[in-house]
């Protein structure tokens, strides 16, 4: 097999997370963004050592998952979802299994519990950010999400079915306000020009809604009528905060050299079992807030008993979880590298009433070593990477009988599951919680129990 050369197959074996692989007496190809049983013509692009990647050129044959009816026009060229032409309940099998056959390559002997489905299948996303754009070199100016495949073309996805009308209503106002100016958007490669996100988030409970305009500081435009558009909108929700967020940074990331509130304010509240939580920007808050209360209950069924224990929350966003185990724990402490996450939490627990919670704010590696407490269990919730391989040695150190490990990638976890094992853990049960209904990912959680050598 040689790069540019175009076979056809079907897709038999299918990997997390949407990486299917064909197999031809030539050889077996990966093929991102496909489906189980899908035919499919394909060309190889990449071609490493022995393992050829191809891009899917045609289907073929639709895969016999897949139902005739497609609810989303942007399906296909948006690259946001991946099943939305299979039923919920195969979407859910299909997970299911991927995550166990990654966990049965590096575990023995625990109890799978499953995949526990999102309460609702579409509109669930509390958070979208949105790209500026266009569909095609000099094409008109797009605002939605990045076009499958591509780190440039954008689509406008004004009929997302994965959120709350809101969204939509907000992205096309925005856009329809740009393009009568004749503004334009920031270009990657040049570094020139005004647009570059669009940031809302919605809460699920409260309806609350802060709408985020993310640009350059190259232009200067009069963004007073767009505020009024978007407050005089009929929403569902309602805007409690519009913001002006600049941006120079050369990396394609929605991040803030300065925040101008255009209204209101820069946070909004939403509920997650009976609990307020205050979120900013650029707080961590799980992005399917019906689907988070599933997974935050699993979660403190495994953390089990807490009474008069000192439980660590690693990597603890705006303190969700440390603040649900807070009530039958002795005290929480949460370390998380996000400053304002870290002001959230500590505002949330206020709120909540909580006073044995504590919240420190720095990256886990370089803070671990200046913890005063010493923990009874870890709660460890890390981004999609996974833990850094010395962050978890000293991890592991603690010694501490319980783990729970919570993640949003399954092949960050079962790297780290190998370390975790090697040092004396054991995986005892595993149940996965379905929070992103459409799309290829899924969230874990694994209880460990330590039953390595005795502890002094």
């Amino acid at each position: 097999m040689k790069k540019g050369e175009i076979y056809e197959g079907t897709i038999g074996r299918f990997d997390f997370p949407d990486k299917g692989v064909i197999e031809l007496p030539e050889g077996k190809i990966t093929i991102k963004h496909a489906l189980p049983g899908q035919k499919v013509r394909v060309m190889i692009n990449k071609k490493r050592g022995g393992r050829c990647e191809g891009r899917i050129l045609e289907v073929l044959e639709h895969s016999s998952l897949e139902s005739a009816e497609n609810p989303c026009p942007h399906f296909g060229s948006c690259g946001g979802c991946v099943y939305q032409t299979i039923p919920y309940a195969e979407q859910l099998k299909i997970k299911e299994q991927q995550v166990k056959d990654l966990i049965d390559g590096v575990c023995e002997d625990y109890e799978f519990e499953g995949i526990r489905p999102s309460p609702v299948e579409a509109e669930y996303r509390n958070k979208m950010e949105f790209s500026f754009g266009d569909e095609y070199k000099d094409g008109p100016l797009a605002l939605g999400m990045h076009k499958r495949g591509s780190f440039y073309d954008v689509v406008t996805t004004t009929e997302c079915k994965i959120v709350n009308p809101d969204f939509c209503d907000i992205l096309k106002t925005v856009k329809e306000y740009f393009e009568q100016l004749g503004t334009g958007f920031y270009k990657k490669m040049q570094h020139t020009g005004y647009l570059r996100h669009l940031l809302v988030r919605r809460a699920v409970k409260t309806g609350e809604i802060l709408v985020a305009l993310v640009t350059t500081t190259q232009e200067e435009v009069d963004l007073k009528p767009l505020t009024d558009l978007l407050l005089g909108l009929s929403l569902n929700g309602k805007i409690v905060g519009i913001l002006h967020i600049l941006n120079d940074s050369l990396a394609d990331v929605v991040k803030s050299d300065r925040t101008d509130i255009l209204y209101g304010q820069d946070y909004f509240y939403e509920e997650l079992l009976g609990l307020k939580f205050k979120i900013s920007p650029f707080s961590f808050f799980q992005t399917n807030s019906l689907g988070a209360e599933v997974l935050y209950e699993t979660v403190r069924g495994y953390v089990g008993e807490t009474k008069d224990k000192v439980v660590f929350d690693l990597y603890s966003g705006t303190g969700t979880i440390a603040q649900i185990i807070a009530p039958v724990a002795k005290k929480v402490v949460g370390v998380e590298i996000v400053k304002e996450a870290v002001e959230a939490a500590r505002e949330n627990a206020g709120l909540n009433g909580l006073e044995n919670c504590e919240f420190i704010d720095g990256d886990v590696l370089k803070i671990i070593d200046e913890l005063k407490d010493k923990p009874d269990l870890i709660i460890l919730d890390p981004p999609r990477d996974g833990i850094h391989p010395k962050a978890l040695g000293k991890i592991i150190d603690f010694g501490v009988d319980r783990m729970v490990y919570v993640s949003c990638k399954p092949t960050s976890l079962v790297r780290d599951l190998v370390v975790l094992q090697e040092r004396g853990y054991r995986v005892e049960k595993v149940c996965c919680m379905d929070m992103f209904p459409s799309t290829a990912n899924v969230e874990t959680v694994i209880l460990m129990t330590y039953c390595g050598p005795e502890k002094e």
